[in-house]
């Protein structure tokens, strides 16, 4: 029953998707209507917190069924990205692009682009270390 009703639900949001995405080209992505951009934008933005919603219930849900002490485990997880995201931003420097001329940034937007690159540079690291360590561990255990 899940599986028909995920099945239908998958293509309704390709066929929405395919349909924003087709109207895009038509109108045209010029520089004096960002309507269509636009509405690309928000469906993404709307797409990304289905995803967002849908994983944490039903991870929630399920883990919740299966075992109650998988609850406590996905706060600690939740409460350990809190703390990384919260160093990032703490390290943040928030200083101006060095040879931007452009209109001025406000000091919230540079401290979140900041915040960003830090999380970015974290996680690029954390995948190298992983894939060393991952190589180690099954070069050893062979």
């Amino acid at each position: 029953m899940y599986a028909k009703v995920i099945k239908w639900i998958s293509w309704v949001l390709l066929i929405l998707g395919a349909v924003i995405g087709v109207y895009g080209f038509i109108v045209g992505f010029d520089a004096n209507s960002n309507a269509p951009v636009d509405y690309v934008l928000y469906w993404a933005y709307a797409m990304v917190a289905v995803a967002l919603i849908a994983v944490l219930l039903g991870v929630v849900v399920i883990n919740t069924m299966n075992d109650p002490k998988n609850l406590l485990r996905l706060g600690i997880g939740i409460l350990a990205i809190v703390v990384v995201v919260g160093a990032a931003y703490l390290l943040a420097p928030g200083t101006p692009a060095v040879g931007y001329l452009g209109e001025p940034v406000s000091d919230a937007t540079l401290k979140l682009t900041d915040t960003i690159l830090n999380l970015t540079y974290l996680c690029c690291g954390g995948a190298i270390l992983s894939i060393l360590v991952g190589g180690v561990i099954t070069a050893t255990r062979k």
